[in-house]
């Protein structure tokens, strides 16, 4: 390539698709249920220990100690509901971006533009009557496999069953049951 195609911009559009699960458990509840069922580690540790000499199977085996029932750890938590009452709104307001190295590398070895969206993200959101809340995200596939390759797509949807059984757990209600 010649640096002129080398600086070539190409944009390319899609849709991805949000996702709410309403919840009768209030916002406290779906947190800690969360909170059981993901692990906790922070992007730098993994970085560490992707950066550590050693095997693949030897960064799976010390990533696995992070690693909640889900499949899934936590990176990191942002309390938005720290800052919007500065604003006069008082809700509590959570975004948590989570995810797994050994999930994520299955969409990133087809694309590595998948690593703009993995790990992945969700918002809980405590509701006006502060007595119920709810946990959107935006369904993965529908942001990574914008194009025709459809082991990319199967390892997209494979994260998406994923995250929805996670999410459906921690409400309240099973995914099957979800709409």
């Amino acid at each position: 390539m010649t640096r002129k195609e080398l600086a070539l911009r190409h944009t390319t559009s899609f849709a991805g698709v949000r996702v709410t699960h309403r919840s009768p458990l209030n916002f406290d509840q779906v947190l800690a249920n969360l909170r059981a069922r993901v692990g906790e580690t922070t992007l730098t540790n993994i970085a560490a220990l992707g950066a550590e000499p050693g095997s693949i199977e030897a960064f799976e085996e010390k990533v696995q100690k992070y690693i909640g029932d889900s499949g899934f750890m936590l990176f990191a938590e942002m309390n938005h509901g720290a800052w919007i009452a500065k604003y006069g709104i008082q809700r509590r307001l959570l975004r948590w971006i989570f995810g797994n190295p050994v999930i994520a590398i299955t969409m990133m070895r087809r694309d590595q533009t998948a690593g703009l969206f993995v790990p992945v993200e969700l918002l809980l959101a405590e509701d006006d009557d502060a007595t119920t809340c709810s946990v959107t995200y935006v369904v993965p596939s529908t942001l990574i496999a914008i194009g025709d390759d459809a082991e990319l797509l199967a390892a997209a949807k494979a994260l998406d069953a994923k995250v929805e059984a996670l999410i459906a757990s921690c409400v309240g209600r099973t995914s099957e049951s979800s709409s």
